[in-house]
């Protein structure tokens, strides 16, 4: 397992939005966190890249207790993130959005940007070299010198792709990756998300389009008012029947 949750818990003053979560990411598999609105979903996705601090439990990243690491140290470690709203700089280019990815792993400093150093130099070739892999990695090439404003929300979501591969990840969060897209859309972006695993890079996605997720996660966690019901593979979780009456209201989960 490359990430572990004990007893991961966030209280908001009286309202606990997850509680005493144990959860187990496998390693180079797609494993996904469904569940209705309000579930904690995105809370419990919070929580582990640092963006909120959690009121009990630990986490566990290879073995090492991140519990209390901030978001930017948790990204050094090798784990990225996108969000359910794709936030970009609608009026830089694909690449120029894309660059700023790999600045994660260089050391350039004020001195270097100042006196153009040979570091800051070499630094700013290899993230234009990154940004022109993950770009070719997302099918985004062709685009890479349009606006962010002017390409397609799907383009938009890939280029979220594209910058969260630049930072050199091992473990990737998608938040809602499909929201907004159409259904051819949404299997071209499930075979993206396909090839980043067979590239051995470790995904966690949140989503509701059932089909797709049935499809395509090795491994399934379903949360409901912030608590786990149910863990398992998507057979198991399709013939859940705590599932199928908390999370569908006793209608088909493969539906």
């Amino acid at each position: 397992m490359i990430l572990e949750t004990k007893h991961l818990t966030k209280k908001f003053g009286g309202n606990i939005a997850v509680k005493h979560v144990d959860f187990s990411i496998e390693q180079g598999k797609v494993n996904a966190i469904i569940g209705p609105n309000g579930a904690g979903k995105s809370t419990f996705f919070n929580l582990i890249t640092g963006v909120h601090p959690p009121t009990e439990g630990q986490i566990f990243y290879k073995g090492e207790d991140i519990t209390k690491l901030p978001a930017n140290k948790i990204a050094l470690l090798g784990m990225a993130r996108t969000f359910q709203t794709t936030n970009l700089f609608e009026m830089s280019t694909v690449f120029d959005n894309v660059i700023v990815g790999h600045r994660l792993r260089t050391k350039s400093n004020l001195f270097d940007a100042i006196f153009r150093t040979k570091r800051l130099k070499e630094e700013e070739e290899r993230c234009k070299e990154k940004a022109l892999e993950v770009l070719e990695f997302t099918g985004l090439a062709n685009v890479s010198d349009q606006l962010v404003a002017n390409i397609s929300q799907e383009e938009k979501k890939r280029v979220a792709f594209a910058l969260a591969l630049a930072t050199d990840p091992e473990i990737v969060f998608l938040d809602e990756p499909t929201a907004g897209v159409n259904p051819d859309e949404t299997e071209e972006l499930s075979l993206l998300i396909k090839k980043m695993a067979e590239q051995g890079i470790t995904v966690c996605l949140i989503e509701h389009k059932m089909q797709m997720i049935m499809s395509l996660a090795d491994h399934i966690m379903v949360l409901n008012y912030g608590e786990k019901i149910a863990e398992g593979t998507p057979d198991e979780i399709k013939n859940n029947e705590e599932v199928i009456k908390a999370y569908l209201g006793g209608g088909s989960v493969s539906a």
